[in-house]
């Protein structure tokens, strides 16, 4: 949704371009900007990355002591079954096959919350990081702001990246500096 108003957007302003309406109003300044560099070059994507590594290392260290776990049992298994009983046998067996089960659903949920977590992570620093880039657009007095994925070409005179990151993150605005804004949202 967002890509097609980008690309619609950026349509619009190729077209006024290209009609001349723009030119005789001035310079149009446009500005390319790689969202991912500015999250993933940000002190809080690091912060982020070590918050979310302590609080799931826990959970991955009791997972790693049961998969020791499970392989100590397998071995005794192996090196014991000939001289088990029949029923001593099937009892170890179902006590394997159980913990293997347990252990792959833990598995699979500890990858799932580490994905979301993840995930709300990134949004959060993405939206801090399109905050930026609008304050440093309007601050720079930018007519323009694209992100790089949507753009099949920009050069290096365009791209704002760098600038950004180096941009301090600041406070959210107070409402009365939103008054005549539009967010453009999905």
């Amino acid at each position: 949704m967002i890509r097609s108003r980008v690309w619609l957007l950026a349509a619009v302003a190729a077209a006024g371009l290209a009609s001349g309406a723009v030119v005789a109003q001035g310079n149009l300044k446009i500005g390319v900007i790689n969202l991912d560099r500015v999250v993933e070059g940000s002190a809080a994507y690091a912060a982020a990355r070590k918050k979310i590594d302590d609080e799931f290392g826990p959970r991955q260290r009791d997972l790693e002591a049961m998969a020791t776990k499970l392989r100590t049992q397998q071995e005794t298994f192996q090196r014991d079954a000939p001289v088990m009983g029949a029923e001593e046998k099937a009892n170890l067996e179902r006590q394997l096959r159980d913990g293997a089960r347990d252990f792959e659903r833990l598995r699979n949920q500890l990858a799932e919350d580490f994905q979301l977590r993840q995930n709300e992570e990134i949004a959060n620093l993405r939206r801090d990081a399109v905050t930026r880039a609008q304050q440093y657009a309007r601050e720079q007095k930018f007519d323009l702001l694209l992100l790089d994925q949507t753009v099949v070409f920009a050069s290096t005179a365009v791209d704002i990246t760098e600038a950004v990151i180096g941009k301090p993150a600041a406070a959210p605005p107070r409402p009365q500096e939103l008054k005549g804004l539009r967010a453009v949202t999905d």
